[in-house]
């Protein structure tokens, strides 16, 4: 019988340099390859009309790598973050964000919408938007009693709305348009 070692955050943090793209899930190390230029574009355009919402409304907003640290073996990296209260000299974020964006790719597709979703639902995060860019689909789930439950969505037009940033839209054609 095969036993793997399980590592802590601690842990993480000390055997790999601070620019290591891993995540740890149920103390399982996860190396996160290289974003895709598409993924890249889709994630600027989204990070931009939200860093331009909430530069009257405050909070802060982070485009990955940035750790996470949800538990002492739970350490995640979602593509963009929104917390409403955090120290920018702090080394990573150690609360849990109000918001998380993850742009969905073939290698992250199944972590994406299984266990990175019932992380995030399980520890609090009250919006989980999931972008993927093959179908040109935005999906928003905002947290209730019950959980996760779709909030908004589009594909190739229209516009989804958020729960959490009210007022928010976001224009599916913004973020797929010559993609």
């Amino acid at each position: 019988m095969e036993t793997k070692t399980k590592l802590t955050a601690e842990e993480l943090f000390k055997l790999y340099p601070e620019e290591s793209r891993l995540e740890l899930i149920d103390g399982e190390v996860f190396e996160m390859p290289a974003s895709s230029l598409m993924h890249q574009e889709i994630l600027m355009r989204i990070a931009f009309s939200l860093r331009v919402f909430l530069k009257e409304g405050g909070g802060s907003l982070f485009v990955s790598p940035v750790d996470v640290v949800f538990s002492e073996n739970v350490v995640l990296q979602p593509d963009i973050v929104f917390v409403k209260e955090v120290s920018i000299q702090d080394l990573r974020i150690n609360k849990y964000p109000e918001l998380i964006v993850e742009v969905v790719s073939p290698s992250t597709f199944k972590r994406d919408l299984t266990d990175k979703m019932k992380i995030y639902e399980n520890f609090g995060v009250k919006e989980y938007w999931l972008i993927f860019p093959l179908e040109k689909t935005i999906l928003i789930y905002a947290l209730t009693q019950k959980g996760y439950e779709l909030f908004s969505s589009a594909t190739e037009k229209g516009k989804v709305k958020s729960k959490v940033l009210e007022g928010f839209e976001l224009d599916a054609e913004e973020v797929f348009g010559g993609l």
